[in-house]
C-alpha cells in the first residue's frame, strides 16, 4: 500500500531516522501533537521509498516530507523543505501556527535556501533513534 492510499492514514511526516536533528525534530512534534494522529515513518523505510519511488518531485530529498490532505476524500498534498515545517506548525497550532504565518511572510526560495544549508550541514547517525 503506498502513502496516501486509501487505508493509510494522514497525516504522516517521513524524516530521516539516521540524522539525530531530524529524529530530535520528530520526538518534538510527537509531543506537541494533541490530537496523536500523525504517524512517522523513515525515509528509509519500505514506506518512506515507496513514496519517495511514488513522487518524481521528491527524488533528491532527504529530509523532512509532510504528507496530509487538505479535506475528507481530498488528494493527498506532500510538502518538503520549509513547506513541510510550516504544515507541521500549522497542524501543531496554537503559538507555532503563529509562528508559521509569521514565516509565510519570507519568500519560499529564502525559506527553502536557509532550510536546505541546515540540511546539508547537520549531524548524522548510523541508526534509527526512533
Amino acid at each position: 500500500m503506498t502513502p496516501g492510499s486509501e487505508g493509510t492514514s494522514l497525516p504522516a511526516l517521513f524524516y530521516d531516522a539516521e540524522c539525530p536533528m531530524c529524529t530530535r525534530s520528530a520526538r518534538f512534534i510527537r509531543r506537541r501533537d494533541r490530537r496523536a494522529a500523525v504517524r512517522f515513518v523513515a525515509l528509509m523505510s519500505d514506506e518512506g521509498r515507496a513514496l519517495l519511488a511514488s513522487e518524481p518531485d521528491l527524488a533528491n530529498v532527504d529530509s523532512m516530507i509532510w504528507v496530509d490532505r487538505a479535506g475528507p476524500g481530498a488528494e493527498r498534498k506532500v510538502r518538503t523543505h520549509s513547506a513541510a515545517v510550516l504544515a507541521v506548525a500549522n497542524y501543531l497550532g496554537g503559538g507555532w501556527a503563529l509562528l508559521g504565518a509569521l514565516a509565510r511572510v519570507v519568500p519560499t526560495t529564502w525559506r527553502d535556501r536557509v532550510y536546505r544549508w541546515v540540511a546539508r550541514h547537520r549531524p548524522r547517525a548510523e541508526h534509527c533513534e526512533i
